[in-house]
């Protein structure tokens, strides 16, 4: 278990986090801060500028005040998922002898595009982390606490060095007004909804998080894939919608599964937004129906069937992996 568990990066490349500005970039790019995996290593490796990088680091610092003004480097992200943050981690990966000796985090809640030059001067930001000290090499973990819902981050590191990777920890919180503002059908259980799997049989091969993460899938590694099963039964994952509310349509992805897909789903929902799952009263939203390999299937919820729900039970049988889960749908009133 880690303090993350349960939690989503809301800073991620991948939902739509963006390095805005750095104070300083001069051996390796802000925007590897938000990619996916830890940062590898290549031996000798060069640039015109020094040893490459994967990570963000910038030059050092000379002079009582610093060559560059200040006294630390910092870098300022837009969430890619607005949200409540719950903890940071600052990956110092391959980064020994370079590391920053502490770091530190603020955070802002901003409405709509904000300019560079307003970045730079504003002082809206509300310090989440205190100056804390960074161990070289490793995945510094820091807890996180508060309820306010952020847009933008600014990591603040101490004097200068280099960082593999940023992950900021956290709970969606979407703008509902907005959203039931448009009148139209939303995907219920989008991760940038509020959407998260909460417990599956089996995640041998990928997460379940692929499921509902945005855009379509890259690869077969970026879906939820479960091991061969050699006995009786069949695999699921239970999922908790961005909000309540009914389901239309469904749509199930299984983009670059095709030796290896599930030979039927089905999915069940339930409306307990106080009820442990285990006791819920489940129903069936869309009957046991065949699949195809490296298909999206559309499943229509009939209006007999169209009730609110909370939570939802994606069953694959007996075993497989299914790119995306997309719930179209309109929230409770």
């Amino acid at each position: 278990m880690t303090m993350h568990d349960g939690l989503i990066d809301l800073a991620a490349a991948r939902v739509g986090g963006r390095t805005l500005l750095a104070s300083d970039e001069f051996f390796a790019p802000k925007d590897n801060l938000l990619l996916p995996g830890r940062g590898v290593f290549i031996e000798g490796k060069y640039t015109d500028r020094g040893k490459w990088m994967d990570g963000w680091e910038t030059r050092r610092r000379r002079g009582p005040d610093g060559a560059k003004g200040g006294d630390h480097d910092w870098c300022i992200i837009r969430l890619g998922i607005p949200g409540a943050i719950r903890a940071v981690t600052v990956d110092t990966n391959h980064f020994k002898g370079n590391h920053p000796a502490a770091c530190a985090l603020d955070a802002a809640a901003l409405p709509g595009v904000v300019t560079a030059r307003r970045l730079r001067a504003m002082d809206e930001w509300t310090e989440l982390l205190a100056r804390s000290p960074l161990t070289a090499h490793a995945e510094n973990e820091f807890p996180i606490k508060g309820e306010t819902r952020c847009t933008h981050v600014r990591l603040n590191i101490f004097p200068d060095g280099g960082v593999a990777r940023l992950r900021v920890w956290g709970e969606a919180r979407p703008d509902w007004r907005r959203i039931t503002a448009a009148h139209r059908p939303i995907d219920l259980v989008a991760v940038e909804h509020g959407g998260l799997p909460l417990a599956t049989s089996d995640q041998f091969f990928s997460e379940p998080l692929n499921l509902i993460m945005p855009g379509r899938s890259r690869d077969m590694g970026d879906g939820w894939e479960t091991r061969r099963r050699r006995g009786p039964g069949h695999d699921w994952v239970v999922l908790r919608l961005g909000g309540r509310g009914v389901i239309e349509r469904v749509e199930l992805d299984t983009t670059h599964f095709k030796g290896n897909f599930p030979e039927s789903a089905s999915l069940d929902g339930c409306d307990a937004p106080a009820v442990e799952l285990d006791r819920a009263d489940w129903r069936e939203l869309v009957a046991r129906a065949k699949l195809r390999a490296n298909a999206r299937h559309r499943f229509p919820v009939g209006r007999a069937r169209r009730l609110p729900v909370t939570h939802v039970r994606l069953n694959i049988f007996p075993d497989g992996g299914v790119a995306r889960l997309r719930l179209w749908g309109r929230p409770a009133e």
